[in-house]
């Protein structure tokens, strides 16, 4: 198989040819190396392909058997790996436990070769840190990639691994979906667990997936990575059949809210807005009834639980630096993770029990608010891929703490919220803009309820294919 080959599969396909005897799981790992040595200087989207690659285990049966994987530096850890989160403050660490998620990676058949780039902690939507420098978006290098999983969503578009490790506490797997043109599904809360140690991380607002290339992609990570272990707060609902199976099954007529106006303080781009109502247009054509829906939910009620969390995270922060016997400063931190830590320090004491109420009021109002619709299409982000060097990201000295949890809920104005809520979404590549960007659209859907979602999203590729659309600067190319 030449390199120009490989980047044209998704992981299913490539499976499938491993499964026939027609490519062994050793040449797919050494297609990626050469994918990775031939773009990831131009793109910095891996920051360490492994020099042991080639004997990665992974079984020798699973959905997607001999693929290989990447993982982010940042939540489900590998032993013994290094994982450093973005950040000076943990420069060298390798954490002793291994995660659920990647014994689940193993026994899917997944092989892992590398780890990718992310914001520090995972705090920003962009796609730069000062430990790892900048990660280009491979549709324009002078834009962002997207964050927090960064590396990931580059390295998938830019084709050095067809499917990587991916993670989401505001946006952080939907975001470089939509602005790498890729298929970005933040499961329902409990769907996958982050055990052993990350079970219902942040009062259940961040989960741990994956970033691919297509529907089938997501469905046989669904069936890889589903299940309960000890330590889970929850049993989520099963689901009826395997995930895969959702793609021969047709879809019945639904309930679609549309959301037309904003739902934070930054205005749609004109070619955004446009997409999602040729998409609307699409799904009545189809049969289902469509509909607009109002904002469901209020800022301010958004950005009290937010500060809220900014608060805990700075001491949760100051008790693992000092465990490790690490100072926490300019030398360490970045300049706006420096200011979330003072400003949670000097906050008075987090009430939790109002801060439970807070998130357990905000869940009810959306859930109102959604009760009607079986699915919601959204924006996923208000805007194409931006310039690097923007305002928003953790190495911006200018903003305040307050300014930048702000701008957090402006720009991610349709994705935070459901990770309060903790409804499944995806973000799927369906439109283009003028320029040749990816613009993804958001479909949201009943808690536990990612069958349907796996059944629209079939629908939707097949109305609006996008494996025809890569980026010029694909690897092998």
């Amino acid at each position: 198989m030449r390199l120009n080959e490989y980047t044209d599969y998704d992981a299913t396909g490539l499976a499938s040819l491993v499964k026939k005897g027609e490519i062994t799981p050793g040449e797919l790992t050494r297609l990626a190396r050469d994918a990775h040595e031939n773009i990831n200087p131009r793109v910095n989207a891996v920051i360490e392909f492994y020099e042991d690659a080639e004997t990665v285990a992974g079984a020798d049966e699973g959905l997607l058997q001999g693929v290989p994987f990447l993982r982010k530096d940042l939540g489900s850890a590998e032993a013994g790996r290094l994982q450093e989160k973005g950040s000076r403050l943990f420069k060298g660490c390798r954490p002793d436990t291994e995660s659920f998620f990647f014994t689940h990676a193993r026994a899917g058949g997944l092989r892992c070769v590398g780890r990718t780039t992310t914001p520090e902690f995972g705090t920003s939507g962009m796609s730069q840190s000062l430990l790892n420098g900048i990660t280009g978006n491979p549709w324009d290098l002078s834009r962002s990639a997207g964050g927090s999983s960064a590396g990931a969503a580059a390295a998938v578009a830019a084709g050095i691994a067809p499917i990587a490790h991916a993670s989401d506490g505001g946006g952080s797997i939907r975001i470089p979906a939509a602005w790498c043109g890729l298929v970005g599904l933040n499961p329902s809360r409990g769907r996958i667990s982050d055990g052993p140690s990350g079970q219902d991380a942040s009062f259940g607002f961040s989960r741990t997936f994956v970033v691919c290339k297509s529907v089938r992609d997501m469905a046989a990570a669904l069936d890889v990575f589903s299940g309960s272990h000890p330590g889970d707060p929850f049993i989520i609902i099963q689901p009826d059949r395997p995930y895969v199976l959702e793609l021969d099954e047709p879809t019945r007529g639904l309930r679609v809210g549309v959301a037309r106006a904003k739902w934070g303080a930054v205005d749609l781009e004109p070619e955004v807005l446009d997409a999602v109502d040729r998409t609307a247009s699409i799904l009545k054509e189809m049969g289902h009834e469509v509909m607009e829906v109002a904002p469901p939910y209020d800022q301010a009620e958004k950005m009290k639980i937010s500060l809220c969390n900014s608060s805990l995270r700075a001491k949760s922060l100051e008790q693992t630096a000092r465990s490790m016997g690490r100072p926490l400063n300019a030398d360490t931190l970045e300049p706006i993770s420096l200011k979330l830590f003072e400003f949670g320090r000097a906050a008075n004491p987090v009430d939790i029990g109002e801060h439970l109420e807070n998130i357990r009021r905000f869940r009810y109002e959306v859930g109102r608010a959604m009760a009607s619709f079986d699915i919601l299409l959204t924006p996923t982000m208000p805007m194409v891929a931006p310039l690097h060097g923007g305002v928003y990201c953790t190495t911006n000295p200018t903003l305040s703490a307050v300014e930048f949890v702000e701008a957090d809920n402006a720009f991610y104005q349709y994705l935070g919220v459901f990770n309060v809520t903790g409804h499944p979404s995806v973000s799927l590549p369906l439109a283009q803009s003028s320029g040749g960007l990816p613009i993804g659209l958001q479909i949201v859907g009943r808690f536990g309820d990612e069958a349907t979602l796996v059944r629209i999203s079939r629908d939707l590729e097949h109305a609006a294919p996008w494996r025809d659309r890569r980026p010029g600067i694909l690897a092998g190319s």
